[in-house]
């Protein structure tokens, strides 16, 4: 069963997100207390843990929210998730995908330069929260119509 593997937050744009034992969805709004947050179309980012393993291999000190993502899955195949998808998070909560990858920093993060690849451009998913609630590691993910 897919489920979360961890999740991550940042109080300051441009600074690492940070894993925490839980994070609360606001409706229309994204994960309060993150910086990132707020009325547009990239409320909560995610990233597929079997991804970060892949980057693991090569860097394997990486830590979770490297990427600046908030949420990371394990057990359901990100890339063929498609814009309007919606997921069921947690007891609660529920996401709509409204956007695939976003364009890497115009030098290439941190992680690029230490890697020579960056996987967010390709395989980061963002979207909006359509109902809140409290996640945390261990909770179900599952798509719903």
């Amino acid at each position: 069963m897919a489920h979360v593997e961890a999740v991550c937050i940042s109080v300051k744009k441009g600074t690492v997100k940070r894993a925490r034992p839980s994070i609360t969805l606001v409706a229309d709004w994204g994960i309060e207390n993150d910086a990132h947050a707020g009325k547009w179309h990239r409320q909560v980012s995610l990233l597929a843990g079997e991804s970060i393993d892949r980057v693991r291999e090569v860097l394997p000190t990486l830590k979770d929210g490297a990427f600046a993502e908030n949420i990371i899955t394990r057990g359901i195949d990100l890339t063929k998730v498609l814009v309007g998808q919606k997921f069921a998070v947690g007891p609660e909560a529920l996401l709509e995908i409204t956007q695939i990858g976003k364009k890497c920093h115009n030098d290439g993060c941190a992680i690029k330069k230490a890697t020579g690849d960056c996987i967010m451009p390709r395989e980061g998913l963002f979207a909006r929260v359509i109902r809140g609630g409290t996640v945390a590691p261990g909770d179900s993910f599952e798509p719903r119509s």
